[in-house]
């Protein structure tokens, strides 16, 4: 029985137990790292709230604190992630389009939008709290259906942008064509003023030969037969 005993492993310390503790939690937060990473890059671009994955009536210091959280999770530096430099750009943008007054006032017209045409199609007052019992039993939820709704009406408002911009820059392309004929057409009436100024005293000289010659022509008369 000693023999059979003396073969079994040695209970582990509290230091062994401490130890891999440590590396099960190095490995929990580097494959964090990897998801949130991945969470990022598919997020919606041009919604920086489902970037920041924070909820839509966050504060400015919510937003900031998410930010923050987020930021020394998939920093460069601490992810080995090939596209975390991506990720990390495209957080900044999120946090630094809601900080921005205007850019956040135009997303939050945008999700009040999303908010009163979801509650129309459930003929639903549009001063229904989220709290109540009609939205949080939907199945897909409220806010998937948030989100779906505002993604539709933000990109239906970037296509906008992008054709008024494509218009503003054939606008742009047609004033310049006009501006370039006009500059082309003064300088053909300028060259053409300078050749009728230089072949002047040609014209003169051929005007006088032509006179005298007329006049020659004039005194010489015929002679009658009589």
């Amino acid at each position: 029985m000693s023999s059979a005993s003396s073969s079994k492993p040695p209970p582990p310390t509290s230091e062994t137990e401490a130890e891999i503790d440590r590396l099960l939690s190095r490995e929990a937060s580097a494959l964090q790292r990897e998801i949130e990473v991945e969470r990022i890059l598919k997020a919606f671009k041009l919604n920086p709230f489902d970037i920041l994955d924070i909820d839509e009536s966050s504060t400015s210091e919510e937003i900031k604190k998410r930010y923050k959280q987020l930021s020394l999770v998939i920093h460069p530096d601490k992810t080995p992630h090939p596209r975390a430099p991506e990720a990390f750009d495209l957080l900044k943008k999120a946090e630094s389009d809601l900080s921005d007054e205007a850019k956040r006032e135009n997303i939050d017209a945008v999700i009040a939008q999303s908010r009163a045409l979801i509650l129309k199609s459930l003929s639903l007052p549009l001063n229904t709290p989220n709290t109540d019992p009609a939205l949080r039993r939907l199945d897909p939820s409220f806010k998937f259906r948030m989100r779906t709704q505002t993604k539709e009406l933000l990109i239906e408002e970037e296509l906008r942008r992008r054709k008024a911009i494509k218009m503003n820059l054939a606008n742009e392309g047609l004033e310049a064509r006009m501006k370039d004929a006009e500059v082309a057409g003064k300088k053909r009436k300028a060259e053409e003023d300078k050749v009728w100024e230089d072949t002047r005293e040609q014209r003169v000289d051929s005007w006088r030969s032509f006179s005298n010659n007329s006049k020659k022509k004039k005194k010489t008369k015929v002679a009658l037969l009589g």
